[in-house]
């Protein structure tokens, strides 16, 4: 079978690639379980010289590599380069904390000596999504390389040239051979491959479906899991939010890759007495984007990155105009090649319309009236998801103590949500458990291990 790359800005195939047999899966994952046993073995100062070779590769060939992103799923060109920057910094992050985050901890005991030691769990299995496709994995792959471990890379189906343009970096960065690998396979072949026993733990971020997929495989298989499922984030604003910045934050962090984020804002909780002040300045902001190819600095709305997800989120937003939501602007496919729709505002949003319940995983904004302060909190955690959510406010100390009570796993106060390599990054409910990136980041794939000595 062939799994096929297709430029979303024109509908045209960019490459068919080949589908991994049985067999070849197979050879894959033990040559990758006996790289891995050399690999913990190599002394951390050289696994993180190596790291600093991908990220000197990523920052040199940051323009083609670029490219690649953005002719494989839509990302503005600039974004992109943003986003292999990130790569870039994550690799560097790693590289020089990793031994303060993996050095042994003394604790007091009965013993003689008693301490935790940290050491790998084995081989990696990381279920990465198109939307970001090369960050996505740095931000497994560098601290569980770094730990000791390999990683199998299953990618997105839409990205292939990503996924294989990434085991070429390590390569090219003198990584050994199978220490980071990347498996052309189908959806269907992931569940046999959790199963196996030289996979030793998974980090899926991807769909709420596919958590729950992976989740009752590995669940019954007994191995570690860190799951980034969906968000549905808000994005508070309260009576003495500065609205001219506010607004500026509600464009980029809604429409930055083509609202194709899962911690892009996406619910628009807005007080009364400053509510229609909002929408209208967040109305005129939207109709300022400017559609076109991707490939061009000037684009600040590209095309979504494929046809299925477009349909379902016209979908979304049509139902939720059924149930009474008004529609400001865009609601319609835009009449020219490639897959693109138009940014969309909906106002009057409420419970039990889609824009409400779900996940709008697209350029379409959903604005919901809240009466006072503690109906917008309530509101904000109103949700299945709790990824991450922003309030704005004058009053640093407002915010912070908002942000204290918003049920999710990154609150920001007058910043749009987004991640870091220094801090903690996951979701709680239905946006999943576990952490990813900071000292948590690398131990979740870890043996933290007692050694006992009398």
């Amino acid at each position: 079978m062939m799994i096929s790359s297709i430029n979303p800005a024109t509908g045209h195939e960019i490459q068919s690639y080949e589908q991994l047999s049985a067999d070849d899966l197979s050879t894959l994952c033990v040559n990758a379980s006996h790289a891995q046993g050399d690999w913990m073995a190599l002394p951390i100062d050289q696994r993180a010289a190596l790291l600093r070779e991908v990220a000197r590769q990523l920052e040199t060939g940051k323009r083609q590599l670029a490219k690649l992103i953005t002719s494989e799923m839509g990302k503005l060109i600039g974004e992109a380069e943003s986003e292999v920057e990130k790569c870039a910094w994550v690799c560097h992050y790693y590289a020089d904390t990793a031994n303060q985050f993996l050095a042994d901890e003394v604790i007091e005991s009965d013993a003689s000596r008693s301490m935790l030691v940290k050491q790998p769990l084995g081989l990696v299995l990381a279920i990465m999504p198109w939307n970001f496709p090369f960050w996505q994995v740095f931000r497994c792959a560098a601290p569980a390389l770094m730990a000791g471990n390999g990683v199998l890379l299953k990618h997105a189906s839409n990205v292939p040239g990503c996924a294989l343009m990434l085991e070429q970096l390590f390569q090219d960065a003198g990584f050994p051979s199978s220490v980071f690998s990347t498996l052309l396979i189908s959806s269907g072949q992931v569940a046999d491959l959790v199963a196996d026993a030289q996979i030793h733990a998974i980090s899926l971020t991807g769909s709420e479906a596919a958590g729950r997929s992976v989740a009752s495989v590995a669940g019954k298989n007994l191995k570690k899991l860190v799951l980034e499922l969906g968000g549905s984030d808000a994005f508070v604003v309260l009576d003495d939010a500065d609205l001219d910045a506010a607004v500026k934050a509600a464009v980029q962090s809604r429409f930055l890759n083509c609202g194709q984020s899962c911690i892009a804002a996406k619910r628009f909780v807005v007080v009364d007495g400053i509510g229609d002040r909002f929408v209208e300045k967040f109305h005129a902001a939207i109709n300022n984007l400017r559609v076109g190819d991707p490939l061009d600095a000037d684009t600040t709305l590209g095309p979504m990155a494929r046809d299925d997800l477009r349909e379902t989120l016209h979908r979304q937003v049509t139902d939720s105009i059924d149930q009474g939501a008004l529609l400001l602007a865009g609601g319609q496919f835009l009449p020219r090649p490639g897959w693109f729709y138009a940014a969309t505002l909906l106002d009057q949003v409420t419970p039990g319309m889609p824009a409400y319940e779900e996940e709008l995983f697209g350029p379409v904004a959903a604005v919901i009236r809240a009466t006072d302060e503690q109906d917008a909190l309530r509101i904000a955690n109103d949700s299945r998801f709790g990824l991450g959510g922003s309030v704005w406010t004058g009053d640093a100390a407002r915010g912070e103590e908002f942000a204290r009570r918003m049920a999710c796993g990154s609150a920001f106060v007058n910043g749009l949500v987004k991640s870091d390599p220094r801090l903690p990054f996951g979701g709680i409910k239905h946006s999943g458990y576990g952490r990813e990136l900071s000292r948590l980041g690398i131990q979740e794939f870890i043996n933290a291990k007692t050694v006992w000595i009398k």
